[in-house]
């Protein structure tokens, strides 16, 4: 399952249609939060996650899951690409790095990368 989080419910929507379309089950959650408390939080082999959300950001969500000891693969996507917050967070292991509106084929093959590596299927 790949795990959407956004607080714009127009991103969630698209974005879990184009998963959806490549034959993944998707479950989306319009706070990173919400997605901490959820019971998805152990089950999701790939998260698709906003930089910059009300609350925690994804940035943080990360730093919570990687303490954590989860190694869930990260996406990024942001309406704002700053270049130290690419650097962040591929340092802590993001697959991806994406700039709104993003491109889907740059978004399958981050889920491609993120799942096809093996790391997705052991990590749970």
């Amino acid at each position: 399952m790949i795990t959407i989080i956004d607080d714009d419910e127009s991103v969630r929507v698209a974005t879990e249609s184009l998963i959806r379309s490549l034959g993944f089950s998707a479950r989306t959650f319009a706070s990173a939060e919400d997605f901490l408390r959820s019971p998805s939080l152990g089950k999701t082999d790939c998260v698709i996650t906003d930089v910059q959300m009300p609350g925690m950001s994804g940035v943080e969500l990360q730093s919570a899951l990687r303490a954590r000891g989860d190694r869930t693969p990260l996406i990024f996507i942001t309406a704002f690409p700053e270049e130290r917050i690419r650097r962040q967070v591929h340092a802590a292991g993001a697959i991806g790095f994406l700039a709104k509106p993003f491109d889907g084929d740059a978004m399958i093959a981050c889920i491609d990368l993120a799942l096809g590596d093996g790391t997705a299927a052991s990590s749970h």
